[in-house]
C-alpha cells in the first residue's frame, strides 16, 4: 500500500511539472516564432499583411449580368455590354453590319409585298400579266444578294479567326472543370490548386448584394488585362462554360480538353451559367468570374494556400542568401 501511494505521489509530481514546463516555454515559443516571421520578412520573402489580403469584389449593378425588362427595356432585348476584345468586335459587327442590313432588308421585302398585294389585286387587275421573265431584274437580285453575302462575309471570317486564336506561351492557365452540379477552377501555374464554386442560396445571395441563381461561394479569380489560356472539361457529362458579356462559351466533354484565349479589359465581376443541358439541376450552376489587378489576384492566391511563382523565386534567393552567409 505505501508503495502504491509512492507511485500516485510521483506521478502527480510528474504532471505538475509537466505543465509548469509548458506554461514557462509557451511565451518563448511565440517570441521565436514572430522572430522567425521577422527574419522571413526582411530576408525579402513576401508576406501577405491585412493591407495585401484578397477581399471579394462587389458587382457593379448592369455590368457583366443581364438586365430585367423593368430597368431597361431596350437593354434587355439585347446583347450585354461587351469586355474583352473579341466581345467588342462581335457587337461592333452586330450593331453597324448585321441589324442595318437585316433592317434594310426586311422594310424593303415588305414594302415589295405590301405593293404587290396593292397594285396587282383582282380588283385592279382583272386580266393577269402573262410576263414570265425579266433579263433586268434576274440579275439585279443575283448580283445584290452576293454583295451582301461578301459584305457580311469579311468581319464574320475575322470574327471566328480571332476567336480561335491560340494563346501565348505567358498565358496564365485556368482549368475548369465541369460537375453534375457544379464547378471547379484548377490553377496550374499557381501550384495546382483547385477551388470549388457552388451556388449561393436566395438569402445568401441577397445578403451579398449579388443576384441569385448567379451568384457562387467560390468565384472563379483571375488576373484583368493579361491573356488567360481557359480550358475546359468535364468529370460526368458534357457542360459548357458561358459567360456572355466576355463573349466566351466553350464545351466542357468529359475526356477532352478544349482551350480558348480569354483577356478581360478591366476589373469586374462576370456572371454565367452552364449552357449546356446537363440534368436535373442543370439551370443550378452559375458562373461568377472575378478579374482583378494582378497584385490582388496574387494576394487571393497566397489566401487559398496557392503559390506565386514570383514568391518562390524570392524564398529560394533568400535561401541562398542565407546559405552564404552561414557558409562565410
Amino acid at each position: 500500500m505505501k508503495l502504491g501511494h509512492i507511485f500516485d505521489r510521483a506521478s502527480l509530481a510528474m504532471v505538475a511539472l509537466f505543465a509548469a514546463l509548458s506554461i514557462a516555454l509557451m511565451p518563448q515559443t511565440t517570441v521565436a516564432q514572430e522572430a522567425d516571421a521577422g527574419e522571413v520578412a526582411e530576408a525579402g520573402v513576401p508576406t501577405v499583411d491585412a493591407n495585401s489580403a484578397y477581399t471579394p469584389m462587389a458587382p457593379t449593378e448592369g455590368k457583366g449580368m443581364p438586365t430585367s425588362y423593368e430597368d431597361d427595356a431596350w437593354k434587355s432585348l439585347t446583347f450585354q455590354d461587351q469586355y474583352s476584345a473579341d466581345g467588342k468586335y462581335a457587337l461592333w459587327m452586330h450593331d453597324v453590319i448585321l441589324m442595318p442590313v437585316i433592317t434594310i432588308i426586311s422594310l424593303f421585302v415588305l414594302a415589295l409585298l405590301l405593293w404587290v398585294v396593292v397594285r396587282y389585286r383582282k380588283a385592279a387587275n382583272p386580266v393577269p400579266s402573262k410576263t414570265t421573265h425579266n433579263t433586268a431584274i434576274e440579275v439585279i437580285w443575283t448580283i445584290v444578294p452576293v454583295i451582301i453575302l461578301v459584305v457580311i462575309a469579311v468581319p464574320s471570317i475575322s470574327l471566328l479567326a480571332r476567336q480561335y486564336e491560340t494563346p501565348p506561351e505567358n498565358a496564365v492557365t485556368i482549368k475548369a472543370t465541369g460537375y453534375q452540379w457544379y464547378w471547379g477552377y484548377n490553377y496550374p501555374d499557381y501550384g495546382e490548386f483547385e477551388v470549388i464554386s457552388n451556388m449561393l442560396t436566395e438569402e445568401q445571395a441577397e445578403e451579398s448584394g449579388e443576384p441569385f441563381q448567379l451568384a457562387v461561394d467560390n468565384r472563379m479569380v483571375v488576373p484583368a488585362g493579361v491573356p488567360l489560356r481557359v480550358q475546359t472539361t468535364a468529370a460526368d457529362v458534357i457542360h459548357a462554360f458561358a459567360v456572355p458579356s466576355l463573349w466566351f462559351k466553350m464545351d466542357a466533354v468529359p475526356g477532352r480538353l478544349n482551350e480558348k484565349l480569354l483577356t478581360i479589359e478591366e476589373p469586374g465581376v462576370y456572371y454565367g451559367q452552364c449552357s449546356e443541358l446537363c440534368g436535373a439541376r442543370h439551370a443550378y450552376m452559375p458562373i461568377t468570374v472575378e478579374a482583378l489587378p494582378m497584385e490582388q489576384f496574387e494576394a487571393w492566391v497566397r489566401s487559398k494556400g496557392g503559390e506565386v511563382p514570383g514568391d518562390v523565386v524570392a524564398e529560394a534567393l533568400a535561401e541562398e542568401a542565407a546559405a552564404e552567409d552561414a557558409a562565410s
